[in-house]
């Protein structure tokens, strides 16, 4: 089966989801292409099967040129199975799901383009990367108060044990 993997990263963790996800295809016996939505060589479709659709909310939406590259290959994608991993920190914690659900309910009225299925994946903050306003936007707006150490450098809230999961019995 061959199943391309589309992915829009901000601060490197969704590009590891992807890298990850593409390292379970393979195992699967999956021929597998990253495509990075920042940098996309010429796309085609022919021969897939699949294609895996993983982006990173910030400020509420996925990447423009994401978002861009699902409207202008809606078509293609209508017609292969689809799966849509939406990387936030709101999807790390029960009571963020609804939000991180708007932010996919969002990006489909914007690109016009539902995929087959969905999975929201929590995401990671790279505190070494911010300074002191972002760090106190993080703390105060992203978090809520919920507890982490501003004084560790990374924080990853994605669980892979979930991913795999999601990943297995979609192909099945």
């Amino acid at each position: 089966m061959k199943t391309l993997i589309i992915f829009g990263t901000v601060e490197g963790q969704t590009g590891k989801i992807a890298r990850y996800a593409a390292e379970v295809l393979e195992r699967l016996g999956h021929e597998v292409e990253l495509i990075d939505a920042d940098d996309p060589a010429e796309i085609s479709f022919a021969g897939v099967d699949a294609a895996i659709l993983a982006a990173s909310v910030h400020q509420r939406r996925h990447p423009r040129k994401f978002e861009a590259l699902l409207t202008a290959h809606a078509a293609d994608l209508a017609k292969v199975k689809t799966l849509l991993l939406s990387v936030s920190l709101n999807a790390a914690f029960p009571e963020g799901h609804e939000e991180a659900r708007e932010y996919v309910t969002d990006m489909e009225m914007r690109t016009h383009f539902t995929p087959t299925d969905d999975m929201l994946v929590g995401g990671a903050l790279r505190t070494a990367h911010y300074d002191y306003f972002a760090l106190q936007v993080i703390q105060h707006v992203v978090m809520r108060g919920r507890p982490f150490d501003p004084s560790e450098t990374e924080h990853e809230f994605t669980d892979w044990d979930a991913l795999t999961r999601k990943l297995e019995s979609f192909f099945v």
